[in-house]
């Protein structure tokens, strides 16, 4: 499995999203322009640029029309995938940290960090059809009961009736999309014991997997929010995503880019673990990275994935014939 490697970017990874098809992958980082990459060859197809601050996190609609991303100039902005236009800029008095189209695409979640007095908050936005009738209101603001901590990532549940969001404080939360109101949390004993740092739901939206500084993933139910499994990296985690084909998680991170005293990649543990998502067992390793993984995605056919770094590097793996086989 050689794979390609992308450099489009100047700074480090944070985020990567493949469309609904698989053919294109769009990158983030703390360079400002988010990237979109051929899926197949590794090709850079252009940039959206706009923002003058680290690009957080990224998503596309589910005809691959419009991008959203949210940045650290605390702003989210809509663009046209194929021209890169901007269409629309949300303003917010804090940095977007991350942010979710809806089933359907007619709603976007934001969530945008602490920041002076400004506790972290959940924002609902509506997405008009029409780019000229867009609006910035929100639809529903959720302040952070946690105050001062930080919500990593927010995304919506089974046919948008709820969001989740997890984050510094290590409590996944269920929010009614509605109201606003909170359903359910995790309690302390079994949820992650320090800050959540990732997010990643099933096809389905039946279950999601959780990565955290902790040193563990945790896969979760979506509705109840009980805990199913729980895998152990031995660094912190940084990044989490799960095969659409077979029973695989894959986990990233490694320690934190200032804790690192030798550059060799293999000190750090600086590769992307698969695991067998019902068995919790590691079943091998991509290595390649010179710096922590922060981002990593299954391409939606299961049979490719992509991990961005600290190194300011994405690679592209496609999947050898041994893989689909591998028995445990």
């Amino acid at each position: 499995m050689r794979p390609i490697l992308m450099k489009g970017h100047e700074r480090p990874l944070t985020f990567l999203r493949y469309n609904r098809d698989g053919d294109m992958l769009f990158s983030c980082a703390k360079d400002h322009t988010p990237t979109l990459w051929y899926a197949d060859n590794g090709e850079r197809h252009g940039t959206y640029r706009g923002h003058n601050g680290a690009v957080w996190c990224c998503d596309v609609s589910r005809d691959s029309s419009r991008l959203i991303t949210g940045s650290a100039d605390q702003t989210a902005k809509l663009w046209d995938v194929k021209t890169g236009q901007q269409l629309f800029s949300f303003k917010f008095s804090s940095p977007a940290r991350s942010v979710d189209f809806s089933v359907g695409d007619k709603l976007a979640v934001i969530t945008t960090d602490p920041f002076m007095e400004r506790t972290s908050a959940i924002h609902v936005k509506r997405i008009a059809e029409d780019p000229q009738d867009q609006v910035s209101d929100s639809v529903l603001v959720i302040e952070n009961p946690e105050g001062r901590k930080r919500i990593n990532r927010a995304v919506w549940g089974p046919l948008n009736q709820t969001i989740v969001s997890g984050g510094e404080d290590a409590v996944l939360r269920i929010w009614d999309a509605e109201t606003g109101k909170l359903l359910k949390e995790t309690d302390k004993e079994v949820g992650h014991k320090q800050t959540i740092t990732s997010l990643c739901k099933s096809a389905d939206d039946s279950h999601f997997l959780t990565g955290s500084l902790d040193k563990t993933a945790k896969l979760w139910d979506m509705r109840t929010l009980a805990l199913i499994k729980t895998y152990t990296s031995g660094v912190p985690v940084n990044a989490v995503s799960m095969s659409p084909l077979l029973d695989h998680v894959v986990i990233g991170g490694g320690q934190d880019a200032s804790a690192v005293t030798t550059t060799d990649h293999r000190a750090g543990n600086f590769e992307a673990k698969f695991y067998d998502k019902i068995l919790q067992e590691e079943i091998g390793g991509v290595k390649g990275h010179f710096g922590p993984i922060n981002a990593l995605a299954f391409n939606p056919d299961g049979r490719s994935f992509s991990s961005g770094g600290e190194d300011g590097y994405v690679r592209l793996h496609h999947f050898d014939s041994d893989y689909f086989n591998i028995r445990i």
